[in-house]
């Protein structure tokens, strides 16, 4: 008997799904291949008159969950296995295995208020509808009519809904006050029932089209609150850690914490792998945490998320100081919007570079949202932690195939705890990417899919620290290798290890290659994955820890939601 790959994943979901709904005593949510509700229009590309043309792309019809394969060998065991890393007890608690120190992180803590509450839904106060030629003014004095209206006992100022219809944008519409919402009508084509910002002109150079928060960086240190970390070893999962004074601070209080890139530490990680590039030089790949005290003990604090790598005192003397938020904005979103950047043929680079950016924002979220069109990202966070970007698609990047474009979905410097969930990318040169180095951690890529992928998903450069790859799918590749977490060695500018700490958990890439690599002092894994999975990348290193390739019915089936769940038990 044949059984179907739809049927193999509507199985696997009954099993892992059914043991986590099991242990919470709720119904396990439909993750079925046709479990999602949405209807996608055809999609349809500018011409360089602006006219709309349908191309052959039909990413605008997948979602994740589709089921568009070439595997050529597909699995059918349906019985329900545990990796030797993580197992669910009678208890329903997850116990974690350690190999030589190392153990999964725990993402439990990744997204909108930490994954502990759903993303809200805020009524709307004001309303506008397009008008004609550039709407940038009439739209910003719109948003910052809402923006001026007093915070309500929960944080938010009110919703500014968009009417359907198309707006023509040649600037960059601005969300820079906490407690505001941009809503649109939906995201689809047809401008009757949806609300389209049409992006035009290039002007300023490299725009974005649509931007949540600011500028700024997390250096902004409260005079006389730095102090020293005395942990020997605080390691990877860790939340509490131990400093020389805790006096200064309080519950709720921001701190960063910086690992720094001493020389003992650069000889731990052979200089970063770089290949024929020049190594890493001290100071210029720090390991740098922002999160918020939770509880205060003697010299004991503990944070509100756990981290994502090693912080050994005798490589590195951390430190870690309250952070003054200069320019913070929290509690904003973006929802059921169209940004259709208009281009001036397949290679034209002189129109908006970014659909969507989120910088310098806490607790932000991104929902139902599609972008086409960007030369650079279609969705980018910097600066950006506890963020949900869920039901949102980034397709048909313009501009040439080279470094530094095309990343659908791109998590930049001080992206930490981001969620990506049920995100689809079209035509991407790396789909999901996280390009942030050692300020990169906690970045969770969740039932998403990518069509046509002309390189591969990865971290990209520089230590990036706990990517995960959770049921993640690649459909009708355009390259060989489609996810990497591993060492990117010269690869653009001494990228060298690119990605530690990472796991991809219970992904499909369609007979193509999935590199998973063991860094000098960490670990990477690739469990109950499907197509060739090996440590075989463009430069040489120790395979990392790989385990039940092409075996159907990983329990739990997905690592984040079982995390999740367990941290809020």
């Amino acid at each position: 008997m044949t059984i179907s790959r739809r049927a193999l994943l509507a199985a696997i979901v009954a099993v892992g799904g059914g043991l986590i709904a099991g242990c919470t005593g709720e119904p396990s949510p439909d993750r079925s291949p046709d479990s999602r509700t949405t209807t996608a229009p055809t999609p349809t590309t500018p011409t360089t008159s602006g006219t709309a043309t349908t191309p052959t792309s039909t990413d605008e019809t997948e979602r994740p969950g589709a089921t568009t394969s070439n595997r050529s060998t597909p699995a059918t065991s349906t019985s329900g296995w545990e990796s030797a890393l993580l197992t669910m007890g009678a208890t329903c608690h997850l116990a974690y295995a350690e190999r030589d120190g190392l153990r999964l992180p725990d993402f439990g803590s990744v997204g909108y208020h930490l994954g502990r509450q759903p993303v809200p839904q805020i009524p709307a106060v004001h309303t506008v509808g397009p008008i004609r030629g550039d709407n940038t003014r009439h739209l910003q004095q719109a948003i910052d009519l809402v923006g001026a209206l007093p915070p309500g006992p929960d944080g938010f100022r009110g919703a500014l809904e968009l009417r359907a219809g198309t707006y023509e944008v040649a600037g960059t519409v601005n969300v820079t006050v906490s407690g505001v919402v941009l809503r649109g009508a939906g995201d689809g084509q047809d401008p009757s029932t949806n609300t389209i910002l049409r992006a035009v002109g290039n002007s300023p150079k490299g725009r974005t089209v649509v931007a949540l928060g600011a500028g700024g960086k997390w250096d902004g240190e409260v005079p006389g609150s730095r102090t020293d970390l005395t942990s020997d070893l605080v390691p990877i999962g860790s939340s509490s850690i131990s400093v020389a004074s805790a006096a200064q601070f309080r519950p709720g209080n921001p701190v960063v914490i910086v690992h720094p890139c001493s020389r003992e530490w650069l000889k731990a990680v052979a200089g970063g792998g770089t290949g024929d590039d020049p190594r890493w030089q001290v100071g210029s790949v720090p390991v740098v945490n922002l999160r918020h005290i939770t509880d205060v003990a003697a010299d004991r604090l503990t944070l509100d998320a756990p981290l994502f790598a090693t912080l050994d005192r005798a490589l590195s003397r951390s430190y870690l100081y309250l952070w003054d938020q200069a320019g913070l904005v929290t509690d904003v979103g973006v929802e059921h919007l169209r940004v259709d950047i208009v281009t001036d043929g397949p290679n034209d680079e002189e129109h908006a570079a970014n659909g969507i950016r989120l910088g310098n924002v806490r607790d932000a979220w991104v929902l139902s949202c599609t972008v086409l069109h960007f030369v650079k990202a279609g969705i980018m966070t910097a600066g950006a932690t506890r963020v949900t970007v869920s039901n949102c698609r980034s397709l048909d990047p313009v501009g040439r195939v080279e470094g530094g474009r095309r990343y659908n979905f791109d998590a930049e410097a001080r992206s930490q705890l981001v969620l990506f969930t049920d995100c689809h990318a079209g035509n991407g040169r790396h789909s999901f990417i996280v390009n942030g180095g050692g300020t990169a951690s906690g970045i969770v890529f969740h039932r998403t899919t990518a069509t046509a992928s002309l390189a591969s998903s990865e971290g990209h450069r520089r230590w990036s620290q706990g990517l995960l790859f959770d049921n993640h799918q690649e459909i009708r590749p355009a390259t060989d290798r489609t996810v990497m977490l591993g060492n990117r060695g010269d690869y653009g500018t001494s990228h060298g290890w690119a990605a530690v700490n990472s796991v991809a958990w219970n992904c499909d890439v369609d007979d193509t290659q999935m590199v998973v690599q063991q860094p000098p002092s960490a670990q990477n894994y690739a469990i109950g994955c499907q197509g060739r999975v090996d440590g075989d990348g463009p430069f040489k290193a120790p395979a990392g820890h790989i385990e039940g390739t092409d075996r159907r019915g990983l329990i739990p089936a997905s690592l984040y939601e079982a995390q999740q769940a367990d941290r809020q038990r």
